[in-house]
């Protein structure tokens, strides 16, 4: 993998003038995030470390690549990368009207309900992508994780470095909740309905009031979508923020119920 990384790196230095035998190389690269081989981001003693080489065989890829067409029963597709195959190998549930792309990666007891998985996306094992939640480009999805119904998780190619969304391990992302930009919610943690987390997000206590993190939310804990004001010339106005209404302890994340029980508490839908 050390030599495809470093081949893949002088191909991105030279991505204006491509050899001819530059899309075996890069296809090769795909196939290993494909596979679940390799992965565009993980995290390591606490920290998001990205994988940039991969990230540069996927836009390399799409330079390479010309459009084709692709039928799917009574569907047309057209597009420069193919969709995936093989579900049933995979141990992959797949709804009919979900669709993932080649170079993503499902993990064994992944169920897609009429979805969508983008390119160098990763999906652990045992999740559940739910009615029309997208996967973004090269987002990392934990085990167990549930995205609930119209979830939006973003994609980043572009920069390179860029970190993507990362979803931890046994996380609830509510209905129609987005998560964009790198931000991160970390093992079991819980999102309420509708949560719009961005990098620069306020990630709010409520016991205390203090600004634990900026897009970050940390774990087992129940987070859902907040303002707080703040004034400007032209007045006082409510900026929307992430507020931590409570955190399970070790174990609670499993718990439904219990998580069912905290928002109706507060009169908030999952």
């Amino acid at each position: 993998m050390a030599d495809l990384s470093a081949s893949i790196t002088a191909l991105w230095e030279a991505r204006d003038d491509l050899p001819a035998d530059a899309a075996t190389t890069v296809r090769a690269a795909v196939a290993l995030l494909d596979s679940g081989e390799a992965r565009v981001a993980e995290v390591v003693d606490g920290e998001v470390v990205v994988h940039e080489w991969l990230k540069q065989a996927i836009l390399l890829l799409f330079r390479l690549q010309k459009m084709e067409i692709e039928e799917v029963g009574p569907f047309e597709y057209v597009d420069k990368i193919p969709l995936k195959h093989d579900y049933s190998a995979a141990r992959v549930r797949v709804v009919p009207g979900a669709s993932a792309r080649w170079g993503s990666f499902l993990a064994p007891g992944v169920t897609m309900m009429p979805s969508y998985v983008n390119i160098g996306a990763r999906v652990g094992a045992d999740t559940m992508v739910d009615t029309w939640a997208t996967v973004g480009s090269c987002a990392q999805i934990g085990e167990r994780v549930h995205l609930s119904g119209g979830v939006g998780i973003g994609g980043v190619l572009e920069p390179p470095q860029a970190a993507p969304v990362i979803i931890e391990d046994d996380v609830f992302v509510g209905s129609r909740c987005i998560v964009v930009e790198g931000a991160r919610v970390r093992r079991g943690a819980k999102l309420g309905a509708g949560v719009i987390l961005t990098a620069s997000t306020p990630v709010i206590d409520a016991q205390t009031g203090a600004e634990v993190s900026r897009g970050d939310v940390p774990e087992r804990a129940v987070a859902v979508s907040a303002t707080r004001n703040k004034s400007f010339p032209g007045g006082d106005f409510g900026l929307p923020c992430v507020l931590i209404l409570r955190t399970l302890a070790e174990g609670e994340e499993h718990d439904k119920l219990k998580l069912n029980d905290i928002l109706r508490e507060h009169g908030i839908a999952t």
